[in-house]
């Protein structure tokens, strides 16, 4: 039995009250371009922003895998770049999802979320571009966000 909620909708429209963080996954390359990216800069500016600034300040500062930047968009939320993903391309390596990052970025979402008393919600995060499958993440959500009472809400777009 899962702790998370399923429903329709648009994850970059959060639903409920009180603070919430959107997370979504990255990959290490600096891209930004394809898939739930777009959604966010139609709505929002300054994730974009704010990750190819840590992509360009890399040598100086923790961006990689596994790491989490977190851009406060509105009074009472956030969108949380987790780079999750290495490459970009599907090729003789397989899919670019590192479920071990997403899981690392998903322990620093989790501290985050506690801190503001936020919810999380996501699209079905590493399991579009990126090639994952969702029985792979969803257990880690659940060790890493629902296990410690943090409300999640994964939306499926209609």
């Amino acid at each position: 039995m899962s702790g998370i909620t399923y429903i329709k909708g648009d994850a970059t429209a959060p639903q409920g009250k009180g603070a919430k963080l959107i997370v979504h996954v990255c990959n290490d390359l600096g891209g930004w371009g394809k898939g739930f990216v777009l959604a966010l800069s139609r709505r929002w500016p300054e994730p974009e922003a704010a990750y190819r600034r840590w992509h360009r300040e890399r040598a100086s500062n923790d961006f990689g895998l596994g790491a989490v930047q977190f851009v406060q968009v509105g009074p009472y939320l956030w969108v949380a770049n987790a780079v999750g993903q290495r490459g970009m391309r599907r090729g003789s390596n397989g899919v670019p999802v590192r479920y071990e990052a997403i899981d690392t970025a998903l322990g620093a979402v989790a501290d985050r979320a506690q801190e503001l008393g936020a919810s999380v919600h996501m699209p079905r995060i590493g399991c579009g571009l990126a090639g994952g499958t969702w029985s792979r993440i969803e257990p880690l959500i659940e060790k890493r966000l629902t296990g410690r009472d943090i409300p999640v809400t994964v939306y499926d777009f209609d």
